[in-house]
């Protein structure tokens, strides 16, 4: 980044949570965490003045939940001061995820994710990406495909038969690099597919491909394999 830091809005209602991700992300030397919030007020009103790159949201807190801050937030969002929201979930909160997906956020990571998954989360959506945690990914995700999206059917949109691939790969929860390895492709040709895709299904990053892609039955079997 060459040398730019990130900066890291944490708002959870946890004294010890919030504590715990400043700690490790501060030690990171491209992130600075510049704000701490214990409702979602709070969250909002620091990132409105803040500004940062990314914003950690737990979902359940006082005053303003998750899934309001991440529609405030995300409906906010303009040129370069956009600033994406990573929520913070546990396994027992599938109907709130998969509302904050559909409201825009950019990643999701359980409370007890790993160190290095936290900092690689933030460093995602820094970027504008998305990072699912492997463990919530198709758990999650799966969800989608009894909801009440899905008529259209996936080759309406005009995906070939690579991009299909890839969006399947993607709903799974492999990385670009993964995608390449698998599919013999460089990791630049992985992210122009990526956003030809995005194009065509009107995604704004990798989580919402992921969902269309349940949504749309590319998705069929306990595997990951499609159709």
């Amino acid at each position: 980044m060459s040398g730019e830091l990130i900066d890291v809005v944490i708002a959870d209602d946890q004294e010890l949570v919030r504590a715990g991700f400043e700690m490790i992300l501060d030690a990171q030397p491209d992130i600075r965490v510049v704000g701490v919030a214990g409702d979602g007020v709070a969250c909002v009103e620091l990132a409105r003045r803040l500004k940062p790159q990314v914003v950690l949201v737990d979902i359940r807190m006082p005053r303003l939940d998750g899934l309001e801050v991440t529609r405030t937030l995300v409906g906010e969002r303009a040129g370069t001061s956009a600033t994406n929201v990573v929520v913070i979930t546990t396994f027992d909160q599938d109907d709130y995820v998969r509302d904050a997906l559909r409201y825009g956020a950019c990643g999701f990571l359980l409370k007890d994710a790993p160190p290095a998954l936290l900092v690689e989360a933030v460093r995602a959506a820094s970027r504008g990406d998305a990072l699912v945690s492997p463990a919530v990914t198709v758990r999650l995700l799966r969800q989608l495909q009894k909801g009440p999206l899905g008529e259209a059917p996936r080759e309406a949109v005009g995906l070939s038969v690579r991009e299909r691939e890839i969006t399947r790969l993607v709903a799974v929860g492999r990385t670009n690099q993964e995608i390449g390895d698998e599919l013999f492709l460089s990791l630049s040709s992985v992210k122009t597919y990526l956003a030809r895709i995005q194009s065509k299904i009107e995604a704004r990053n990798r989580v919402e491909v992921a969902a269309w892609a349940w949504e749309h039955g590319v998705i069929t079997s306990r595997n990951g394999r499609g159709t």
